[in-house]
């Protein structure tokens, strides 16, 4: 399947896809279920059940009406999760849930209905945190997700957008109560930035996000080696970049503090579970694994290649040795 270059294209390129869709039956997730049948684009639906709201039930059954309706396979799961950092949790079960389905039934894409107010929201999240360019611009049209890719169709679109399509073609849709409870911060500034800005200054902030993205591409290319869930590549100038983007495929958003920490030390573990190393030449980024033993025989060979101390370990227990790393 080709990049999806152009927005012009975004349909016409998900039709050579297997495409699996994040659906909640929300206002953001319905339109695009919607806009998908439109376009003749196939896909099948995934539903997280969180069991925090009596109308969760009905959010579910609406998700399987349409599922029967327009043919779509559908895969769902109930969680129960602690209310401490709920949001990151959610995310975390969310997508290991598409990350199993997709691994078990073959597809290459997962589409999520991301629109320009959440692009909006993680801007001004990650701007008062002292966060960086491509930190700051946040998630892309498509991205690079572990052994998928994840394509946002809507990412240019407004949430007003979205509910005039839906009203307009009368489709049902779900309106999450959640999503005006200001103990999550997403809300705080919707609430009280995102929501006033787009409704004033629409056309300029996605001119913007245009820009950025494009900004983004100079700045980050996708020059990386992998070998399981071992990454390495060249240092440079913008290594730091490079590292932001890949530690996203393990579900981590560096914080000005851990990025400081990427840039001074040669070898770190972030969040407790990522180790990234560099020697002279390369950066390694991989999962952090203690209390292996390694022969004498691998670590004489690490420590000839110059393999940083931290990443050793997975490479051990994963049967990765310097001969495998062709560009060393």
């Amino acid at each position: 399947m080709q990049p999806l270059r152009e927005k012009s294209n975004i349909w016409e390129n998900l039709k050579t896809s297997k495409n699996l869709l994040a659906f909640s039956s929300g206002v953001d997730s319905s339109a695009l279920f919607f806009m998908l049948v439109e376009n003749d684009v196939k896909f099948d639906i995934a539903i997280v059940d969180y069991n925090l709201r009596a109308s969760s039930k009905d959010e579910v059954n609406y998700a399987k009406e349409l599922a029967e309706t327009y043919d779509k396979k559908i895969f769902l799961k109930s969680v129960k999760l602690t209310t401490s950092n709920f949001e990151k949790k959610a995310r975390d079960e969310r997508y290991d849930f598409f990350t199993e389905i997709i691994k078990e039934n073959g597809y290459d894409t997962l589409l999520t209905a991301h629109h320009l107010g959440d692009k909006l929201e993680w801007f001004f999240m990650r701007f008062v945190r002292g966060s960086g360019a491509v930190e700051l611009n946040g998630f892309s049209l498509e991205e690079k997700y572990e052994n998928f890719r994840i394509v946002r169709p809507l990412i240019y679109k407004t949430k007003d957008e979205l509910l005039d399509f839906l009203n307009d073609k009368g489709h049902k849709y779900f309106i999450d109560e959640s999503n005006f409870d200001e103990k999550y911060e997403r809300n705080y500034f919707r609430k009280h930035i995102c929501t006033g800005l787009l409704d004033r200054y629409k056309d300029g902030i996605k001119r913007s996000f245009e820009a950025l993205e494009t900004d983004k591409k100079l700045l980050l290319d996708d020059e990386y080696e992998k070998i399981k869930e071992l990454y390495f590549f060249k240092r440079d100038k913008n290594e730091i970049r490079q590292i932001a983007k890949i530690l996203k495929f393990f579900k981590i958003v560096l914080t000005k503090a851990q990025r400081e920490e990427c840039e001074k030390n040669k070898n770190c573990v972030i969040s407790g579970k990522v180790a990234v190393g560099k020697n002279d030449i390369y950066v390694f980024i991989a999962p952090f694994i203690k209390d292996v033993t390694m022969t004498k025989e691998f670590k004489e060979e690490c420590r000839l290649s110059k393999i940083p101390l931290h990443v050793r370990a997975y490479m051990y227990k994963n049967d990765i040795n310097a001969k495998k790393l062709k560009k060393l």
